[in-house]
């Protein structure tokens, strides 16, 4: 099997690790109730807060700005706000019960929709529950460092939800090579290095941008 961990940072590089804290990530994930896959910790302890080719932002739990924590709890709380009940849907994609096989969904907790990145096209990255009727099937997901009662799940800027049965860094790789990562036609392609930026740490910071390694 891949290692997925070690295809991402080939491509991101090592990371600088500038605000790696295990007692950052103890304290979201016990706001959280539950662990966060080791995978996704890793690639944001070695790179976070950042861009990613130009789209993808990544949040760390350590900082004051940027903060991760902060961010998924306003995020999940905006879609809590989402009466999916009251909605009346076009396409069943756009009905997360139905696109993801739940029974309900909530946000922001333990047996919930977790957001863990976003990008400015309007796309959100969810880590979600299996759906009911296979929650117990250990196969469905791989990569490294991934709770098998996980998986990826997309929603774009349309309100269609899609998942991703992998890991954080199986998408990520994915994502990075081009392929249809958040829904039909949503590849983000940029050929040669990877394009990152490190985001300001306050209102005087200048944002450092740099290039991945070969590829």
């Amino acid at each position: 099997m891949p290692d997925r961990l070690t295809e991402v940072l080939a491509v991101l590089g090592p990371g600088a690790h500038r605000f790696a804290d295990a007692a950052a990530w103890a304290e979201l994930e016990a706001g959280l109730g539950m662990a966060l896959p080791a995978d996704f910790k890793a690639v944001v302890d070695a790179h976070a807060p950042i861009r990613i080719n130009h789209h993808l932002y990544l949040h760390h739990p350590a900082t004051d700005r940027w903060n991760l924590g902060k961010w998924i709890h306003e995020t999940a709380r905006a879609w809590a706000d989402v009466d999916f009940d009251e909605e009346e849907w076009e396409d069943p994609e756009e009905d997360p019960r139905t696109a993801l096989g739940l029974s309900e969904v909530t946000f922001g907790t333990a047996g919930g929709l977790i957001p863990i990145a976003g990008t400015d096209r309007g796309e959100y990255v969810f880590l979600a529950p299996l759906p009911d009727d296979d929650s117990n099937d250990s196969d469905s997901n791989g990569g490294d460092g991934d709770d098998p009662g996980l998986r990826i799940c997309v929603v774009d800027q349309d309100v269609c939800w899609y998942e991703y049965r992998m890991s954080f860094t199986e998408w990520l790789h994915r994502y990075l090579a081009g392929e249809d990562m958040g829904g039909p036609n949503s590849s983000a392609f940029y050929p040669g290095p990877v394009d990152l930026q490190y985001l300001p740490m306050s209102r005087n910071d200048r944002p450092v941008a740099w290039s991945g390694p070969d590829r």
